[in-house]
This record gives structure tokens, sequence and C-alpha cells, in this order.
């Protein structure tokens, strides 16, 4: 996913101060050269320091924010947007259904952003056994987070076995979700296959067809 815009309105959050909107458009910056360079050149023969160049930065500086040519590919602010559009839907509201909500949203951000982007970064998934892998391991931060806005929603232990369960599962079907729209050619609407992908963890496998 690409990263996404915060949904609650301006006047109803925090500014960041100068400091940390300096460090917001470094961050893009690098991002946005990197994207560039694995488009022109692939993302093997993209070095960090050619992002750096791009960038207008050292190659110091893009290790500082990304500590490696994995991360810029992976990395975003998409996480902690998914947990407050979960934080703002209704109490009352069934879990299922804020899941679903939440993240046909976050689909939606996210094809607002750059859709290029986010098949850009779904392909590199699926080809590039590095990113990947770095992919699995920040599962179990994304995890972590996820665990804590469930048991928030459910009154259960963030720390207890169902919940972490629920929370990787849902995870790692995501991810499986996008390595899936990537196999086939990102052709399929994306927010179709996470209400398929949702189906599933909320109801089971369903029956095989004759």
């Amino acid at each position: 996913m690409t990263a996404a815009r915060s949904p609650l309105p301006s006047a109803d959050r925090p500014q960041p101060g100068l400091r940390e909107r300096k460090k917001i458009r470094t961050r893009e910056a690098i991002r946005t050269a990197a994207y560039a360079l694995v488009g022109e050149h692939g993302y093997d023969a993209t070095t960090i320091d050619q992002i750096a160049e791009r960038a207008e930065v050292s190659p110091s500086t893009v290790f500082r924010y990304f500590p490696t040519k994995e991360d810029i590919v992976l990395t975003d602010e998409f996480d902690p947007v998914v947990l407050e559009e979960i934080r703002q839907r209704p109490a009352e509201e069934p879990w299922p259904d804020t899941l679903r909500y939440v993240m046909r949203r976050a689909v939606r951000l996210g094809a607002c952003e750059d859709p290029e982007v986010a098949r850009l970064r779904a392909r590199l998934t699926v080809q590039v056994p590095a990113v990947r892998s770095r992919m699995r391991e920040s599962m179990s931060a994304t995890g972590r987070m996820l665990c804590a806005a469930v048991a928030e929603r459910t009154g259960r232990d963030p720390d207890g076995l169902e919940v972490r369960v629920y929370a990787m599962s849902l995870i790692g079907g995501l991810m499986e979700t996008s390595m899936y729209w990537a196999e086939n050619g990102c052709r399929d609407d994306l927010t179709a296959l996470i209400d398929r992908t949702l189906d599933v963890l909320e109801h089971g496998l369903p029956s095989r067809k004759p």
C-alpha cells in the first residue's frame, strides 16, 4: 500500500512542526526517487547512491530514514491511518463490519494517492525475494498494532492467543491478497479481492463448487 492521507479533517488533528514537516518531505523525496529509478532501471540495478543523488540528499541520510533499500519500497505511514480509522468507527458497530469498511477505504485511499506505485510495490513483493522477505519481517510490527486495535474494540487482552492469531491471520491474508493481485497482472478489482479475503476470515473456506 502507498502512504495514505489521514482520514481526520486537518482542523481536527495536530499539525506537525517545522522539523517534522522537513522529515516528511525528505522521506517522500527518497521514496519518490526510489520508485522512479526502479521503474526506469529495475530494482536490482537501482543503488542507494543513485536514490540519494536523485533525491538530493546524502547516502547516509537515506540510511537514516530507511535502514535497507527494501524499507524504502515497503515503509509508509499506512498502518497508523488504518488504526485511526478503526478507532473512529462507532463502538456498537460489529467488528467484521468495521474491518470491511476500513479495508475498503484503505484501498481507495491508496489508489487515489498513486495507483502506479501501489502496483509497483505489489509486483516487487512477488518478483524480488529480498522485498518479500523484508515484508514478512515487518508483518510482526503491523500485527502488534492490529492486536492493540482489536483489543480496544473487543475488550480482549492484546497479548491473548486468540487476538494474536486473528491479527496475524488478517495480516497474512492481506499480504497474500496483494501477491495474488500482482501475480495476475493487477487486473482484478483490489477492493473485490479484499472482500473475498475478509469473507474467508469471517466465514472460513467456502464449500468446494461441484
